[in-house]
């Protein structure tokens, strides 16, 4: 029996929720139970009262707001206590078309994908500005460079993927989930496909940030977090290696003064350049430590989802209403 959960993060959508639900799927083709799970995001409007008043199989509420990540990986966490085989990500302001969860279903269901992302066409939609549409692109050719994933909507949070896709991928940052889970996809070599799917309408301006500046910012250093998590090794080695560059070219000025008998007024080249090399070095040093670090979380990660397996066996459901404390 294939069990999918549908899983929505939300924050003060009491206005918009019913709309959501209303426009979810209640039956896919090869799948025989559909849920739906709404992540309280620590609310004040009534936004769990509401879920429950609809209908909705599973609520979990955050004391208070912790963000998108956060609700996304709480939302995984009680998907998989609940059985779910596949789940569904989506937002609470219907953005994303409910129809279109069927199609991008239907590769993990083909077993020719572990993770879909739902591909909102960013460089032709017209629910985008022309600066965000410019900007969304560049975001996810970059995502496609360090992932190594063809992805055209590196930020599109209408995904699919598998239990053991879930189970696989561990959310560590504060802001948002997409792009992080990505480059995690990329580097632990999971099959990851795109699907052309629709939009609706924005119906107010996102909560996520507040300005086109803090979202580069906080989507850039997030991109850079979890590449360098994942490739420490790489990162350290290039930035020793450039360092170790820069510290030769003023010891070969110090070397070429010495030679024509006036090295005693250059021997700050020789002080700054060792003191590069050095620099270079311990950052070569830090690559290899941080590489021993990512393999020992690797097998912190083969335990973690052992330890999932086995605690979805012993408990094989949530509560339809629980509380997460922050």
């Amino acid at each position: 029996m294939t069990t999918l959960i549908i899983q929505i993060p939300a924050f003060n959508e009491a206005e918009h929720l019913a709309e959501t639900i209303g426009c979810l799927p209640r039956e896919i083709s090869g799948v025989d139970v559909i849920e739906y799970l709404v992540i309280d995001d620590g609310s004040t409007d009534g936004t769990a009262k509401v879920a429950r008043n609809l209908g909705v199989h599973h609520i979990v509420r955050h004391r208070r707001n912790r963000g998108l990540a956060a609700a996304f990986r709480t939302g995984v966490e009680a998907s998989l206590a609940a059985g779910a085989d596949i789940i569904v990500n989506t937002d609470a302001d219907n953005q994303y078309v409910g129809e279109d969860i069927a199609l991008i279903v239907a590769p993990i269901l083909e077993k020719s994908a572990d993770l879909v992302v739902g591909d909102r066409g960013v460089g032709t939609n017209e629910n985008f500005g022309y600066f965000k549409r410019h900007l969304q692109r560049i975001g996810s050719a970059t995502v496609r460079r360090l992932s190594g994933i063809e992805i055209n909507d590196a930020v599109s949070g209408f995904r699919a993927f598998s239990r053991e896709a879930a189970g696989r991928i561990q959310i560590t940052n504060d802001f948002s989930y997409t792009t992080e889970m990505l480059i995690q996809a990329g580097k632990k070599r999971l099959k990851v496909v795109s699907v052309p799917i629709r939009t609706n309408g924005p119906v107010r301006p996102s909560r996520l940030f507040e300005s086109i500046p803090q979202f580069i910012f906080y989507t850039g250093s997030t991109i850079l977090r979890s590449y360098a998590t994942f490739n420490a090794l790489r990162v350290f080695l290039l930035i020793g290696g450039i360092l170790a560059v820069i510290g030769v070219l003023p010891i070969l000025r110090f070397l070429y003064f010495f030679l024509e008998g006036d090295g005693d007024g250059h021997v700050q080249s020789l002080v700054l350049g060792i003191g590069l090399l050095v620099l270079g070095g311990l950052s070569a040093m830090l690559g290899i430590m941080a590489d021993l670090i990512s393999a020992n979380r690797k097998l912190l990660e083969t335990v973690i989802v052992k330890l999932q397996q086995i605690e979805r066996d012993q408990n094989p459901g949530i509560e339809p209403e629980d509380e997460v404390n922050s």
